[in-house]
């Protein structure tokens, strides 16, 4: 038995910066989760998923990402989604740091 499609917004990296991005539902590639369209319909999101690789001049690895409506736009339901949307870890700023840090 198949299982039930759940919701998605389509997601990339931008080729230049790359940085995480979500197709909006007005064709934009945004940062902002928030922004992000929520896809509901299985045959839409593969129209989407085809609409974002086709730009392949402004983004790269372009997927469908299961997520959930929240109060503020789509949330993640899998940890690597919620993780992605932080950007990289790995550098002292940026969207990870909340706030300056003391330097020794």
């Amino acid at each position: 038995m198949p299982r039930a499609f759940t919701p998605k917004v389509v997601t990339a990296n931008h080729l230049l910066e790359g940085d995480v991005v979500y197709l909006t539902a007005d064709d934009r590639w945004s940062p902002r989760l928030d922004e992000a369209e929520l896809i509901e319909d299985e045959a839409h999101a593969q129209i989407r998923l085809l609409d974002g690789q086709a730009q392949a001049d402004r983004v790269v690895g372009v997927y469908l990402a299961d997520m959930q409506a929240g109060q503020n736009g789509p949330e993640p339901t899998h940890f690597r989604e919620d993780f992605r949307r932080r950007g990289p870890s790995n550098y002292p700023h940026g969207k990870q740091e909340t706030s300056p840090q003391p330097r020794a």
